[in-house]
């Protein structure tokens, strides 16, 4: 059935809505972070800045060590999303290939895993890594942050490699090529977008996260992004605005700049081409 203009229009208007609800904080963070002081604390605030600097940049700089912050985040963050497609990929593999019952119950334990919140996880994981001697320390973090974004990546590649023709697969068969081989030359090429998204997914998981970090961090050299920008906010629970809303901004651009390069990847086909009549 064909949508009539009204009903057009209408879900038009609803995206527009929708896209403006998600840009407001964005803009809003943006403009915050190019304001002096003084229109910071005015009474009537203003989008676009009458008098914009670059001072809440360089007082963010000059107060906090955010370059250091950044390269441990992104050490960290590319570490978990390397590590989980690593593991994910072979893995979603048996469990799409393999419709028995013990791979019907992992499945159903990934979505279920979901549901657990972080404070009944952190517990645990921060008793194993006291015993591996991984507390505060980075490579730990990122074991905490491959166990996080696991389920999720593995509920992921399940429906991509569930998408891909066992008639592929047979044929890489007939030819002599066993179940790794099938995987690596056959398979792992076409599960490219969904490799490429659930590591993007796994990126930008871990660069965001916070929690985590927090619990598990304390040495500052070794703090993540995250937590160093809470140190702009001072004991009595005044932020100091300027200079974290210009940190803040700079802490999203890695995960816009990311998903801005390999977004045509994501939305590419998966299996153009990939089958021969």
């Amino acid at each position: 059935m064909r949508t009539g203009t009204p009903g057009r229009i209408g879900q038009y208007a609803a995206l527009l809505a929708y896209l403006v609800f998600l840009a407001f904080p964005f803009l809003w963070l943006v403009s915050t972070a190019f304001k002096p002081p003084r229109e910071l604390g005015s009474l009537h605030p203003t989008w676009i800045p009458k008098d914009p600097t670059f001072a809440n940049f360089r007082r963010a700089f000059d107060e906090q060590p955010l370059l250091h912050a950044a390269l441990n985040s992104l050490i960290a963050a590319l570490g978990a999303a390397l590590i989980a497609v690593l593991l994910a990929t072979p893995m979603a593999y048996v469990m799409a290939r393999r419709r028995t019952r013990l791979a019907r119950a992992a499945t159903a334990w990934v979505v279920v895993s979901q549901a657990f919140p972080l404070v009944l996880m952190i517990i645990p994981l921060f008793l194993v890594l006291k015993n591996l001697r991984l507390i505060d320390s980075v490579p730990g973090l990122v074991m905490v942050y491959v166990v996080w974004a696991l389920p999720f990546a593995l509920w992921m590649l399940v429906g991509y490699v569930r998408a891909v023709p066992p008639e592929l697969e047979e044929a890489a068969a007939v030819d002599g090529a066993g179940r790794v081989r099938t995987l690596v030359s056959v398979i792992a090429p076409l599960l490219a977008p969904g490799i490429v998204a659930t590591g993007l997914f796994a990126f930008v998981t871990a660069w965001n996260e916070f929690f985590f970090a927090l619990v598990l961090l304390k040495t500052p050299e070794k703090q993540t992004l995250p937590v160093v920008l809470t140190h702009f906010i001072g004991a009595e629970g005044v932020a100091d605005l300027g200079p974290l809303a210009a940190a803040a901004f700079l802490a999203t651009l890695p995960s816009l700049v990311v998903f801005a390069v390999i977004q045509r990847r994501i939305t590419g086909g998966m299996l153009a081409g990939a089958v021969k009549n």
